[in-house]
């Protein structure tokens, strides 16, 4: 799944390689190059071990490694070891369901309740979505159910088998086939569509149909029997020894493992070459700008150009060269992935690492593809990378003034003001783009500074104003980078009534903890994932990002039309006598004001509940600083969290069930229900 987990949220980034890292003056051999490139993500993109690959008209010209399979033994990675592969998965569910299209078992434009009878939503709308929306994000689904779908040594199947009793109460964010907006939630009903046509499960589906033909022996879903051992091992930043195995049990949006070598013959369907799997005609179907069908940003170029299935259909920077490359990406917690084809050639690379991100392989993929392409004579020379001059402000015309106001984006609203022709906006793109001011710099332009990040107002077709974020970017040794997305939407004051504003106050910058998630999740390695803080704007009547309904309701208010509007969601709070909790995609979560702090006693107990829901404690002066030791139920674990949301110690990663508990921290205790902990806290 695009971004899931990722620990340095990566995931959300929308990021195009313009160039190499350097304009070549000199030859460099395509092997060079590579191992060049792969040395430097070991050394200071987080990766632990990787592995790449080319074809070229069906042979394998370039397979190599860098890195270890294993820290403690050092063992080397090798063309055999398996990675998860993330949301290039989806090109499996998408190749699939293409396969039922040429066998017309499905039409794709026909309604999806053709094929699943008992998909329900509580929006009307959704029996206008058919399977093509599914394949290029257009459905208008609020993106992504992540409850349980990332679990260690764990390949349950609760997060396949819930998604259809968690739509039913839900809404879509938006008319099906208005816009494309990520979403994994998609590509998880292909899978289920898949299953209900064939009537097979969707991993016997992928052995029968796509890897027996093609001969792919090392590509797996966590439902398959293999040897786990195969796959690279992982790492926790703050942990030394390896992570349990990962299994993305959300099969069709990122649940497949595979090698680079085995992912570039698979692409050899998506190119059209092999038609005894895939005919040409929907190989070519699926390269379409879908994007096009709905509100986009204007630039062709963009990482984010929405084939069926593709990230990209026109991958800069590729088109600059008159090539059109197809990319897809892909992320989970602990493994990264990136392949590009380029059909005219017949040319596919792929590369799986553990550690990094999707967008560093991205980077890799591109650069040494160039060198490639130029060492083959598509390309005479590889172009140098974009320079700015600083910006020149200039007067800017006084009805910009009119697109200073209220705008929100997933998560979040902001008050833009525009004093001076200047513009002060917050961090973008995950923090790689600091927070800066931006000066008015002609043709409705503001700009940062340096030159190399442009904003703007883009009233669309649709009524709404948006924010567009156009900016090249660095990432030291691996190359500049341009993007472009809506960063954020205009939105409307909603005032609230006494009473409202009254009890959404007492919620403003409260936590919230999540509750039935397995205690084997990844998600407790992210802190993010498991806590939802409430940022209420009274004046405007919105909770992070959503707008207020009600005293106990806030209705996603955002419509993005690209990677940033991604996973919207509703709040729906309610209380269990005096004890608030709150809703999400069918996820609980306990308010904070009920969280108890931990017993400070020498020995306690912590019990399940029936419900088998998690429990959660504070650590304060009383417990800071003391060693808790913690004998845990069979299949229980706990994890514990500093002030700042890091993880201290998570049992079901690290095995270890003794930790000295940091001061204003948390604790979490999970198992099946009626498990019983025993905790004893002594001093250090």
């Amino acid at each position: 799944m695009k971004g899931l987990f990722s620990v340095v949220m990566t995931a959300v980034l929308i990021a195009i390689p313009v160039t190499t890292a350097s304009a070549q003056t000199n030859p460099v051999p395509v092997k060079e190059r590579a191992q060049a490139l792969a040395s430097k993500l070991l050394s200071d993109y987080g990766v632990s071990g990787l592995q790449y690959a080319i074809m070229d008209k069906g042979s394998i010209v370039l397979s190599d490694s860098a890195g270890v399979y294993d820290k403690a033994s050092k063992a080397p990675i090798t063309k055999d070891t398996m990675f998860g592969i993330g949301s290039i998965s989806k090109m499996h569910v998408s190749a699939a369901a293409m396969m039922l299209a040429d066998a017309n078992k499905i039409d794709m434009d026909k309604p999806l309740t053709t094929y699943i009878k008992d998909f329900k939503m509580a929006d009307e709308r959704y029996k206008k979505i058919t399977p093509r929306m599914l394949m290029n994000h257009a459905s208008g689904l609020y993106g992504t159910h992540y409850s349980n779908s990332s679990l260690f040594d764990d390949n349950d199947t609760k997060v396949h088998d819930d998604l259809l009793i968690k739509l039913q109460s839900e809404h879509l964010k938006s008319d099906p086939g208005e816009y494309s907006v990520y979403c994994n939630d998609g590509f998880d009903l292909l899978e289920i569509m898949i299953e209900r046509v064939s009537g097979i499960s969707y991993t016997e589906f992928l052995a029968k149909y796509v890897s027996k033909p093609l001969n792919l022996n090392s590509t797996k879903t966590p439902l398959d029997q293999f040897d786990r051992e195969r796959l690279a091992k992982a790492y926790f930043p703050t942990m030394d020894q390896a992570l349990p195995i990962e299994n993305i049990n959300a099969i069709g949006s990122g649940g497949i493992y595979s090698t680079a070598e085995e992912v570039t013959k698979f692409a050899e369907i998506l190119i059209g070459n092999r038609t005894d799997v895939l005919s040409e005609q929907s190989a070519k179907a699926m390269q379409s700008p879908e994007y096009k069908k709905g509100i986009w940003v204007s630039e062709k170029t963009n990482t984010f150009n929405y084939g069926l299935g593709w990230d990209a259909v026109s991958l800069a920077p590729f088109d600059d060269y008159g090539i059109t490359a197809l990319s897809k990406g892909g992320d989970t917690g602990n493994y990264h992935g990136s392949l590009i084809t380029i059909p005219k050639y017949n040319i596919s690379m792929a590369v799986l690492s553990s550690g990094g991100s999707s967008l560093y392989n991205l980077s890799f993929t591109s650069n040494v593809l160039l060198e490639y392409l130029k060492e083959q004579g598509h390309i005479k020379e590889i172009l140098p990378e974009k320079i700015f001059k600083p910006s020149l402000k200039v007067n800017m015309p006084s009805e910009l003034q009119s697109y200073a106001g209220l705008y929100g984006t997933v998560g979040s609203t902001l008050n833009i003001e525009i004093k001076n022709g200047e513009i002060d906006l917050p961090a973008q793109l995950g923090g790689i783009i600091p927070p800066q001011k931006y000066v008015y710099t002609g043709d409705g332009q503001f700009k940062s500074g340096d030159g190399s990040v442009t904003v703007s107002f883009d009233k669309q077709t649709n009524g709404e104003t948006y924010v567009k974020l156009n900016a090249y970017t660095n990432f030291p040794g691996l190359g500049q980078f341009m993007n472009v997305l809506y960063a954020y939407q205009k939105l409307d004051s909603n005032p609230l009534h006494f009473a409202a504003k009254k009890v959404w106050e007492n919620r403003n910058e409260k936590n919230y903890y999540l509750l039935d998630e397995k205690i084997n999740s990844g998600s407790y390695l992210s802190y993010p994932m498991l806590t939802k803080k409430i940022s209420v704007d009274l004046d405007h009547g919105y909770a992070s990002g959503t707008k207020i309904v009600d005293e106990n309701k806030a209705v996603n208010a955002v419509e993005i039309p690209i990677m940033m509007g991604r996973d919207a969601f509703d709040l729906n709070f309610y209380k269990e006598g005096r004890t608030e909790y709150l809703k999400i995609d069918g996820s609980t979560y306990i308010s904070e004001d009920a969280i108890q702090p931990i017993y400070k006693g020498n020995h306690s107990l912590c019990r399940i509940p029936s419900n088998g829901q998690a429990r959660w404690y504070k650590i304060n002066g009383d417990t800071a600083n003391r060693v808790m030791n913690v004998q845990t139920p069979a299949g229980g674990g706990f994890a514990v969290y500093d002030k700042n949301g890091i993880p201290v110690n998570f049992s079901k990663a690290s095995d270890n069930h003794s930790v000295v508990l940091p001061e204003d921290g948390m604790i979490v205790f999970g198992g099946k229900a009626g498990d019983v902990f025993k905790i004893e806290l002594k001093n250090k």
